[in-house]
């Protein structure tokens, strides 16, 4: 059988835990050489030492994507390792939730900084060589959050929708030359953040309840569903769809009322 993502070299972001750790492990079943950085090196290198990948496909390191300079070092590192990158998949993020009048600016500014400013960083450092050689593909794993809003999330969803709109612009400006810039859209996930998130509650397994109870299909979704959105959306199986947002979310973003 034809591995899906033979030929892609991927520089994959936030890859230590949750969708991030799903997507390295589609990417390399499917073929791709990896190379995965994190801001949490040590949770990294546990997270790299439990794959399985055939020798040189598979490399790391620690680095923060809000740090431009320390991007463009791995990203070098990468072509050394790896090859030159010709896939990025924009996954590191975080939740900023407040309301806006209590939201401090430091929260304001930690959030853009990493839910927009850090994927810019990273398609910054990897567009040259693809502009160079002909082509990539660059996703944005983006969230719900960029074309809905829920109350007391901000200032998060402002940050999403700003990611959409990088997304669309690096699209439209490098079409020409080959480059694919797409999103990618999950709502509710079985991640170690939404534990987080059920656990901030005083009955968690209620607000588990409360949150499946949304989605019209009764569940949400796991890591490797995310996954495989992603490979498909970096593979040579859909060459022209370029400056779109992928929704995966069983429906919720359409549901107009909770049954």
């Amino acid at each position: 059988m034809t591995e899906r993502l033979a030929g892609k070299r991927v520089f994959l972001t936030g890859a230590a835990q949750g969708i991030g750790l799903a997507i390295a492990e589609a990417c390399l079943a499917e073929g791709a050489s990896l190379f995965m950085i994190d801001r949490d090196g040590e949770l990294l290198d546990r997270a790299a030492s439990g794959l399985s990948a055939p020798r040189g496909r598979l490399r790391h390191c620690r680095a923060d994507i809000t740090d431009a300079a320390a991007i463009a070092s791995a990203v070098g590192r990468a072509g050394k390792e790896i090859g030159l990158v010709n896939a990025l998949i924009n996954n590191a993020g975080m939740n900023v939730f407040s309301t806006p009048l209590e939201a401090s600016e430091e929260e304001w500014n930690r959030n853009f900084d990493v839910n927009v400013k850090g994927a810019w960083n990273c398609s910054k450092a990897v567009l040259p060589g693809m502009l160079a050689s002909g082509g990539g593909a660059i996703l944005n794993i983006a969230s719900t959050h960029a074309f809905t809003i829920i109350p007391h999330t901000f200032p998060y969803p402002v940050a999403k929708h700003a990611l959409l709109g990088l997304t669309r612009s690096l699209a439209l400006e490098y079409a020409g030359q080959g480059v694919r810039v797409n999103a990618l859209a999950p709502g509710y996930v079985e991640t170690q953040k939404a534990l987080d998130y059920w656990n901030s509650f005083p009955d968690p397994v209620a607000a588990r309840a409360n949150t499946i109870a949304l989605h019209p299909g009764g569940r949400i979704a796991t890591a490797r569903e995310i996954a495989l959105a992603a490979v498909f959306m970096i593979s040579d199986e859909c060459p022209f769809m370029n400056a779109a947002c992928l929704v995966v979310d069983g429906g919720l973003s359409q549901l107009q009322h909770p049954a």
